[in-house]
């Protein structure tokens, strides 16, 4: 991106559509259903993890930076609840996500080779403690690039103290098995991220992993959710407020909701009256 396009991007996220009298920009606004709330909201996936392994290629819906702008000025005279749309969506990437998790396991399961229980739980006894010194590492590669020599220094020595306990760890490992086994690499599945991280991975491998851009990405996105999903529940006439907004964004699903088999309904509404409301005009339909 050139000098120019950056300062353009900047002052589209400072001041919006409006910045330079540009009425042509305003024919669509950021209320419209093709624009991605997710962005508005500064989660949506395909953003957070561009340029990276698992990078999606850009969003179906429209992603510009003043129409964020917009949103967030108005934002602050009125609730638009465009926190349920994004929380959609990130469930959705999420749950995905998670399931191809699974599958990498199962792949794993049956692929490598077979070890007793006991055998596995000094395995991962090694996993973990790959995990908390490529997380340390991460950590430390941060604070020196904050300048912040004194602290990484402190966090160097813990690391320090987590490799001693590898080095024992493996060699209690090393111990249970045959040599021949023991030289095979041992993955296992990222819970954050789904990518494959190897018993014998060095530390520059490991540090690169739990500080590079798609783990710390994943953990962006999770947390994100969380955050929409744990905020203080807002007052009765705050969420009466959101029901017209839900129903008006919910029509369009009502026709797949009517496909749906009795006690099918998977969606989690954060209103029961909207549920119910959803579900008489589900049966609506079927009598038609």
């Amino acid at each position: 991106m050139s000098a120019q396009a950056q300062m353009r991007a900047m002052l589209d996220q400072l001041m919006g559509t409006s910045r330079d009298g540009d009425t042509t920009r305003q024919r669509i606004k950021f209320s419209d259903d093709r624009v991605c709330k997710s962005h508005l909201l500064n989660c949506c996936p395909h953003d957070v993890l561009s340029g990276t392994r698992m990078d999606l290629g850009e969003c179906l819906k429209v992603h510009d930076l003043a129409l964020r702008a917009d949103y967030e000025i108005a934002s602050k005279d009125q609730d638009f609840f465009f926190e349920l749309d994004a929380m959609d969506h990130l469930q959705s990437f999420i749950a995905d996500c998670d399931r191809r998790t699974e599958v990498a396991k199962k792949r794993l399961a049956e692929t490598q080779e077979e070890i007793s229980a006991e055998v596995a739980a000094k395995a991962e006894r090694v996993h973990e403690l790959n995990e908390e010194i490529g997380k340390l590492l991460a950590k430390v590669e941060q604070l020196g690039a904050d300048g912040n020599v004194e602290e990484s220094q402190k966090v160097m020595d813990e690391v320090e103290k987590a490799r001693v306990k590898k080095r024992e760890a493996e060699e209690v490992y090393r111990n249970s098995m045959p040599a021949s086994s023991f030289q095979q690499q041992k993955l296992r599945v990222c819970e954050v991220c789904s990518a494959y991280l190897g018993l014998h991975d060095n530390d520059r491998r490991l540090a690169d992993h739990f500080g590079g851009k798609l783990h710390l990405g994943f953990i962006e996105i999770r947390e994100k959710l969380e955050e929409l999903r744990s905020s203080p529940q807002r007052s009765n006439q705050d969420a009466a407020g959101a029901i017209p907004h839900l129903r008006r964004r919910s029509l369009q699903r009502v026709e797949f909701l009517a496909s749906c088999p009795e006690g099918g309904e998977t969606w989690v509404w954060p209103d029961l009256q909207l549920g119910l409301w959803l579900i008489n005009k589900r049966n609506e339909i079927r009598n038609v």
